[in-house]
């Protein structure tokens, strides 16, 4: 049955139609997710589809008796959270429904459900009207941007809960698995028209190198022609040439306008600054939040070339983390009182230096240890939200207001022309700042920040708010760069895309996972049920012991009413092996150590010898992670022979 169409939808802006005359409908079962640049219309086209947008021309339909959920980008609410998501529904209903519980831990937990909206941080706002929405009975969902403010957890539970939905659902987004896992079309938002594709993201991609491999073949077969035709003027004697100078004239100029191959931003040249064997060392840092321990006693280090992701739930500290690395948080000496630090680990935002203590419900951080920083080091953080800049500078004055130009490779670069190569074009260099839309803004601020030349990247969530065409030419910048970057991100395909190694934030630890992304959810989801398996043995521990049984927890490994005999302590000769075996470890740790220090003076000495940098990065990268699987064994046994 079809639930929505368009027919002949104009929607325009000022000059500028997002929707020229637009017709395209929607099925029941159809899963489709819509694609395209910034300001393209995407979010114009879900509005009309919900009816909730005037056009200019065009109607919208829908068919008898169909209800429609509908989540724009933009909401404004009033009332208690448990008003907007339950309505009048008493308790018992909904509690009592898995698809409700399911919502509940997803998408509130640790939000006051008796809390006026008003006083929920955006985030929490922002997931308690997605929860309100999936809660509703509604024969289409028109979701723009689900994904944010959810961490991966999260992300992966949604993708999950749509796949089982049953019904239709129309999904604006920037994140590429989500759009591989949900949806079954594409739609492309571009020029006012919408272009449609079987499949999800993958399949996008796939038929648009298909399209462009076929307007390739028809193109050089057109330069072949010019070819051709420049090459018979050009033997013939002067007096020909002379007389057709027009065709002379004209073949050039097609040839001039030849557009570049898409090769990327690429920023070899932008790591001028000589990266030496020491990038950024945290020793023993731990860093307190209130009651909330963010870092215990961490000792970890980012080596020249390494490029990492962090993961973690919303508020472990990956914000906190970052600002460490950037010096905006400074840990204070062993036994002094820590100066309290801007900035909110719970909300993610980026610090404002200028602040001072108290802002923010996450204000007044405690971090003790020591942070180094190498002396050649030029850092780039890229906050979550862009600095202020003058919002009467127009964007090209604010760009050069850093630098005018940059080398990239053996050229020479103005700063429009890279602005051009990140999605601000034409007009748009001109515009105010204080015009620019978030995903505008979010471009300039990496614009700027490239423009500094840092040799390494700090990224804090550099995907929000950058549609797919900036994300990927973001990645291709970031492929050929040889400086160090470390990336907090939700964005699994991006974390995947750009980094060789993921780390979790997780207990105030950092730990390596081999296996990415998919090891941090199969960990979480171990975790998440052995604290499930606790929480009902302490449970069934309490209730036996109001029957007046004895509780046998002790005895399944589940708490005891009274703490028991300590466990005995390991045998003369497992002691004697197990000592031998950490002295062999110890020697093992400070081979590898000594190896990752040569390599290190040798990637100092190599700086201007990329192939030689690649090699000795490979190979310190093996180094560290053999290592760091050394010093997890070492923990484990050391903890077996009671310290």
């Amino acid at each position: 049955m079809n639930l929505v169409n368009l027919e002949l939808a104009v929607k325009a802006y000022g000059d500028r139609a997002l929707l020229d005359q637009v017709s395209l409908g929607v099925s029941a079962g159809d899963r489709i997710g819509v694609v395209g640049r910034n300001g393209t219309g995407k979010s114009t086209l879900l509005a009309a589809l919900a009816g909730a947008g005037d056009l200019d021309s065009g109607r919208s339909t829908r068919a008898r008796d169909m209800t429609i959920g509908y989540l724009p980008q933009a909401q404004r609410a009033a009332g208690q959270v448990r008003e907007i998501v339950f309505g009048s529904r008493p308790e018992h209903e909904w509690a009592a429904e898995p698809r409700s519980r399911s919502v509940i831990g997803a998408l509130l937990a640790g939000i006051d459900t008796e809390a006026e909206i008003g006083q929920l941080s955006g985030g929490e706002r922002r997931r308690t009207m997605l929860a309100s929405v999936l809660l509703d009975e509604r024969d289409l969902l028109l979701l723009d941007e689900p994904t944010n403010h959810l961490d991966i957890e999260a992300i992966r539970w949604l993708a999950g809960y749509l796949r089982e939905f049953g019904r239709a659902y129309v999904v604006v987004t920037h994140d590429r698995w989500f759009l591989d896992e949900v949806c079954e079309r594409t739609w492309e938002v571009a020029g006012g028209q919408v272009h449609a594709y079987d499949g999800g993201y993958s399949a996008y991609v796939l038929a648009r190198a298909e399209r462009a491999r076929l307007a390739e073949a028809a193109d050089v077969q057109r330069r072949n022609l010019l070819r051709k035709e420049l090459a018979w003027l050009r033997r013939g004697p002067p007096a020909r040439t002379s007389k057709p100078k027009f065709r002379i004239e004209a073949a050039n100029a097609l040839i001039d306008g030849e557009p570049p191959a898409r090769d990327g931003v690429e920023l070899t040249s932008l790591a001028a600054a000589r990266l030496g064997k020491t990038v950024l060392e945290l020793s023993d840092v731990s860093v307190v939040a209130g009651r909330r321990q963010l870092l215990a006693d961490v000792t970890w280090q980012l080596g020249p070339g390494d490029r990492i992701g962090i993961v973690g739930v919303n508020g472990s500290g990956k914000t906190t983390l970052l600002q460490l690395m950037a010096g905006l948080l400074e840990p204070a000496a062993a036994g002094a009182a820590p100066p309290a630090a801007g900035a909110d680990p719970e909300s993610g935002a980026g610090p404002d230096p200028g602040a001072g203590p108290g802002v923010g419900p996450g204000a007044g951080l405690r971090a003790t240890g020591r942070v180094r920083r190498g002396s050649t080091v030029r850092l780039g953080y890229l906050t979550q939200e862009p600095p202020p800049v003058d919002p009467a500078l127009r964007v090209l004055e604010a760009a050069e207001g850093v630098r005018g130009s940059v080398r990239i490779g053996k050229r020479e670069l103005s700063a429009s022309q890279l602005l051009e190569r990140l999605g601000l074009r034409g007009d748009r260099q001109w515009a105010p700042v204080g015009e620019l839309s978030g995903g505008e803004r979010r471009r300039l601020q990496l614009m700027m920040l490239l423009l500094g030349e840092p040799n390494v990247l700090l990224l804090d969530e550099p995907t929000n708010d950058l549609d797919i065409e900036t994300l990927t030419e973001l990645e291709d910048l970031l492929d050929g760069w040889p400086g160090s970057v470390l990336a907090v991100s939700h964005d699994r395909y991006f974390l995947e895309r750009v980094t060789d190694h993921v780390m979790a934030l997780t207990g105030g630890q950092l730990a390596f996972l081999p296996g990415g992304v998919d090891e941090y959810l199969a960990r979480r989801d171990a975790e998440l049920a052995r604290l499930a398996a606790a929480a009902a043995a302490t449970a069934q521990a309490a209730g036996s012991q109001a029957a007046g049984a004895p509780s046998a927890a002790g005895a399944d490994g589940g708490p005891a009413a009274a703490p028991g005999p300590a466990a005995a302590p390991p045998s003369a000769a497992r002691q004697r092996a197990g000592q031998k075996e950490l002295a062999r470890l110890e020697r093992q740790i400070s081979r590898i150590a000594g190896t990752e220090a040569s390599l290190s003076e040798e990637l100092a000495g190599s700086a201007t010898d990329y192939e030689r940098l690649i090699d000795l990065g490979a190979q310190l990268r093996t180094a560290q992670e053999e290592r760091t699987a050394l010093e997890e064994r070492w923990l484990v046994l050391a903890e077996e022979m009671g310290g």
